[in-house]
């Protein structure tokens, strides 16, 4: 499986509006951040968005994505979903709905913003993303490989992470309930929040990312959804060994597609908050 990094940003993204610091100013590429999302390459398999964020156009012209067989939502919120009218691109081409997956609200949440897209009155000239919604409560099999939410928390808001084989992507998240933590052991790749140095109300900050990444224990463990507080090189120089900022156009292959043991002895329990 190969990882593409589309956006490691905030919802503000990096370079901030009207920002003149240091890591906004700074000319190091990897301090530009595009709002948050991540494109997973299956070996002769399904390619798989995770989120749609703002950027989506760009990213995808950037980075060379080519192909979208299915999206996986993390939750709702607009630097996360508010790109997903471009993947209409990817109908055209592939001549196919796209099957998106999330729990019951973010579902919602998307129908309701992107009404015009689902209601039959609105005129069908090929200008329409087309979209299947499919609300998730558990792990499911795409094309042989099982696909396990990760039920996690967003301040007060249940969202999901997902595990892919040897991958878990963990982004928007504060805490990982007890009964998610079976679900990330034996990680090639960790995938996670760490907005800032600072406490925050929603988000890990790095902190408290780097003791859940450490009790995770994944080989190697890639921090996201960060703000213009870290700058890119003098942060990953205060990182521990197999902690490290990504950034936009980050490409790791090689990752297990295959779920270790205990994650898939785990992943067959109930799954929900």
């Amino acid at each position: 499986m190969r990882l593409t990094f589309l956006g490691t940003g905030t919802s503000t993204g990096v370079p901030v509006i009207g920002c003149d610091c240091a890591t906004c100013r700074s000319p190091d590429a990897r301090d530009r951040r595009w709002r948050p999302s991540v494109y997973l390459q299956l070996d002769d398999g399904p390619a798989v968005l995770i989120d749609a964020s703002p950027d989506l156009r760009a990213q995808a012209l950037r980075f060379d994505v080519r192909r979208v067989d299915m999206i996986l939502f993390t939750h709702g919120h607009a630097d996360h979903v508010l790109g997903l009218d471009d993947v209409r691109i990817y109908n055209f081409r592939q001549r196919a709905v796209i099957p998106c997956y999330g729990d019951a609200r973010t579902m919602a949440g998307v129908r309701r913003m992107f009404a015009y897209v689902f209601d039959p009155a609105t005129p069908r000239g090929g200008g329409l993303p087309q979209l299947a919604l499919w609300p998730l409560c558990g792990p499911f099999s795409v094309a042989g490989r099982t696909i396990v939410p990760v039920p996690l928390w967003h301040g007060t808001l249940p969202v999901y992470g997902y595990r892919l084989g040897g991958l878990a992507y963990l982004t928007d998240c504060n805490a990982i309930p007890d009964t998610s933590w079976p679900l990330l052991q034996g990680l090639d790749v960790l995938v996670l929040d760490a907005l800032r140095h600072r406490p925050h109300s929603t988000h890990f900050n790095v902190e408290r990312a780097v003791e859940a990444a450490t009790r995770i224990g994944a080989r190697q463990t890639y921090f996201t959804h960060m703000t213009h507080d870290l700058p890119h090189a003098a942060t990953c120089d205060q990182l521990p060994a197999g902690i490290t900022l990504a950034h936009d156009g980050l490409v790791v292959s090689g990752i297990d597609e295959q779920l270790h043991e205990t994650a898939l002895s785990a992943a067959a329990g109930p799954a929900g908050l």
